[in-house]
């Protein structure tokens, strides 16, 4: 360390030849050059005695150059500016494809919510492993709703990621925190359960989308029910895929192919839709390819609305703008209204609730966790830790092997 200054005034007295000590008013002030943060670093030193002051003045120098040699900065980030730096960061991947551009407001929300317990002014430089020890307990106090561990854990995964960023670049002195074992908090197991849709509430869904998009039961426009009857197919759509929302609204008509099964039951089963999840629409990166039922549906849709051409986008009213995830909210709360079905709040049934429906029907029939993870471009894993407790309601269901579904979605067991 360096100090800007070479000569000292008379009221200044040096420490160590780069230091000073200096009067303001009765009181006695540190001074030192940080030439690594290019800044002075200035402090009260709480005495009008000359003697102490000196002697004050000479730990805080020492303490500041051990700190400056290890790497410890005087000037701290608040957790806020740390943050904004690791999400900097994490946008630039954006460009070179390394996540997609709703992965990165993914790692925003759960940053945010991590703002919300450390507290935005929080200077990152005091922050020790255990910082982060009740986070777990408030986050699940503060949620509106029960919160899966794969949740919590993927929080804790981005949380320790940009600390890891941060250490890095100097700007803490931990490379992560310490948080508790998920396996001591309890699993509510009947979450998914909560969150998705019965046999009997999707096929009202169903009935209610079909109704919500007609034309003369509610004298709509034609704009109007063009969207509606996009909404409508989007959803049914999702319910026999299960596709995450980034990846269907990505879909474009290349990405589809219609494949005849002549031993289907049903005309549902007839036709089914070969889906090829591109990459760079993947949230995990991996392309992927799988058959799935509701070939007719693709099928309806691209007959109710020809598109110009095979790239465009098949959820878009024209081919080129991607549907937001506020629209898609937006009429599925609609259909709900429709379908009657009162206490989707209270159990957080959301769009995403199509893809638990779809992967708990599959599971219900008998698939593999390894099959249905193929599938929805997830891990056997993590497909049996979410939906483990239907297997004891498949037992006793002796695996029911499949269901029809009509024309318009419903669906009879069989």
């Amino acid at each position: 360390m360096v100090s800007k200054k070479k000569r000292f005034g008379d009221d200044e007295i040096a420490i160590f030849d780069d230091g000073c000590i200096y009067k303001r008013g009765d009181y006695w002030h540190f001074r030192l050059w940080l030439k690594a943060e290019n800044k002075y670093a200035r402090k009260s030193l709480s005495t009008t005695n000359r003697a102490t002051a000196l002697e004050r003045g000479k730990v805080i120098y020492l303490e500041l150059l051990g700190n400056q040699q290890i790497g410890k900065k005087y000037f701290s980030l608040n957790a806020k500016e740390g943050v904004r730096l690791f999400l900097e960061h994490r946008e630039k991947d954006i460009s070179i494809e390394r996540i997609v551009k709703g992965r990165h407001g993914t790692i925003t929300t759960h940053l945010n919510h991590w703002l919300d317990f450390i507290g935005r002014d929080t200077k990152l430089k005091d922050l020790g492993r255990t910082a982060c020890e009740n986070y777990f307990i408030e986050r699940m106090a503060k949620a509106k709703r029960s919160l899966a561990h794969s949740t919590l854990h993927n929080e804790q995964g981005t949380i320790n990621s940009m600390m890891k960023y941060l250490f890095r670049h100097n700007e803490v002195m931990i490379d992560s925190f310490d948080f508790p074992k998920l396996s001591t908090y309890k699993i509510d197991s009947n979450r998914i359960k909560r969150q998705t849709f019965s046999l009997e509430e999707y096929n009202a869904f169903t009935l209610a989308a079909r109704t919500y998009a007609s034309k003369a039961k509610n004298k709509l426009d034609d704009d109007e029910w063009k969207m509606r009857q996009i909404m409508r197919h989007y959803f049914i759509i999702a319910a026999n895929a299960g596709l995450r929302s980034g990846e269907q609204q990505q879909l474009r008509w290349c990405d589809i192919e219609l494949v005849k099964n002549e031993k289907g039951q049903s005309y549902l089963h007839n036709l089914l839709a070969r889906i090829y999840v591109r990459k760079d629409t993947s949230k995990v990166k991996d392309a992927r390819e799988f058959l799935c039922r509701g070939g007719y549906y693709f099928q309806r849709l691209k007959e109710l609305f020809p598109p110009e051409n095979q790239t465009d986008l098949i959820f878009s009213k024209d081919g080129k703008t991607r549907l937001t995830n506020r629209a898609v909210g937006y009429h599925f709360d609609k259909i709900l209204e429709v379908a009657k079905i009162t206490d989707r709040k209270a159990r957080h049934i959301v769009p995403y609730s199509l893809r638990h429906f779809m992967v708990t029907q599959r599971v219900m029939s008998g698939l593999k966790f390894q099959h249905v993870a193929e599938m929805i471009g997830s891990s056997e894993y993590q497909i049996g830790k979410v939906y483990y407790h239907l297997n004891e309601a498949r037992r006793f269901s002796n695996a029911t092997a499949d269901y029809v579904t009509d024309e318009n979605g419903r669906i009879t067991p069989i």
